[in-house]
């Protein structure tokens, strides 16, 4: 059974809506058994009436060495939590096929395995829209050198715009990020380029 941890963000978290979640996101997650596997989930309410979407869920699995995120928003909190069930299970899909096929093709060549911990440390919750709440917080990282094409595969499974690593090649650390036109940008220091 998969660890499932529920909270919410300025909404109560109901008996119902708990018990949805653990049918809903558990079910999405027994479909694949890998291990080991754990999951947080927050139900959250923005405070903007003009957003008819207000009720969103956040589910973030942490899997092996890989961290999978997906949001889901909706106009009931029911539907939200179902979205983001089913956003998960084709995410945790994407996973296995580009992540573990990958991983078998190239385990000699890989380095030392990046912690749950380590990729969690990367995440940062998407901050209330209210204008009255400010969010400071620092974020310290431990960075496991990895390939950009790895890079790539870990910033689709945040479901980031961008993502931190120590390139395995040089042992710099790079940003590789989503363009807003499409595609992928990579930010090197300009030593990087120097040495090549």
């Amino acid at each position: 059974m998969v660890d499932i941890k529920i909270s919410g963000r300025k909404v109560t978290v109901s008996d119902a809506l708990r018990d949805h979640v653990q049918d809903k996101v558990g079910n999405a997650l027994k479909v694949f058994d890998i291990s080991p596997m754990s999951c947080d989930v927050v139900l959250r309410v923005d405070k903007n009436p003009s957003n008819p979407e207000r009720k969103a869920c956040e589910v973030t699995v942490f899997v092996r060495d890989n961290v999978v995120r997906v949001v889901a928003s909706s106009d009931d909190m029911y539907a939200a939590i179902d979205e983001a069930a089913e956003k998960a299970t084709r995410q945790l899909r994407k996973y296995k096929t580009r992540v573990i096929d990958r991983r078998q093709r190239a385990a000699s060549a890989r380095p030392a395995p990046v912690s749950a911990d380590d990729l969690a440390a990367l995440i940062e919750p998407a901050p209330d829209q209210d204008e009255d709440d400010q969010l400071v917080r620092e974020k310290v990282i431990d960075l496991v050198p990895m390939t950009e094409e790895e890079a790539l595969v870990q910033t689709d499974l945040i479901g980031h715009d961008f993502y931190v690593f120590t390139n395995a090649t040089t042992g710099l650390i790079n940003v590789i990020y989503h363009r807003k036109n499409g595609g992928y940008g990579i930010i090197k220091p300009k030593i990087e380029e120097n040495e090549e």
